[in-house]
């Protein structure tokens, strides 16, 4: 076995001209000199302080990002929760109407659609924050709502006292 230093001075062409000789000891070395290289990258590459993004992906603007995104501003995953927010607008404004003027079968179905939805959104992928939250809103309407209806019927039963027919 040839000893350390006469192995490494026939490897040092290769590490100089980056080329392979004849040598079969110098083209050993040189593919482990290539394997440490690459090794030495791919550890830096995880480093915190380095990015891995090119020049070109981080001087994109947000607005670009938004875009390109897979719930971006042109998916019907951003539009369906800003259309979805004129249900949740009209809940919140019939809190002005009189109880007896609102439908329980209307506030019953908006708020089973509201939990229901809530939950779908937290189990598709990519999750849609924005939707699960317009539908857990369009939920609080509607149990809202029919809260008022219940205890207006309630009332209302209350009141009614037993009328006696004179004959």
């Amino acid at each position: 076995m040839a000893p350390t230093s006469n192995i490494l001075r026939a490897a040092r062409p290769v590490f100089r001209q980056g080329g392979s000789t004849t040598s079969s000891s110098s083209s050993f070395f040189s593919s482990q000199t290539q394997q440490h290289f690459f090794r030495q990258q791919f550890r830096q590459q995880g480093k915190r302080w380095q990015s891995t993004a090119s020049e070109q992906q981080q001087s994109t603007s947000w607005f670009k990002k938004a875009w390109e995104s897979e719930v971006g501003i042109k998916t019907v995953h951003f539009w369906a929760p800003v259309m979805k927010w004129a249900l949740v607008l009209a809940g919140i404004s019939d809190l002005a109407r009189p109880a007896e003027k609102l439908s329980f079968a209307q506030n019953f179905s908006l708020t089973c659609t509201g939990i229901i939805w809530t939950r779908w959104c937290f189990v598709i992928r990519p999750k849609n924050y924005l939707l699960a939250a317009v539908n857990f809103f369009l939920a609080l309407v509607g149990i809202t709502q029919i809260t008022r209806i219940g205890m207006h019927n309630m009332s209302k039963k209350g009141e009614e006292a037993p009328v006696e027919v004179k004959a």
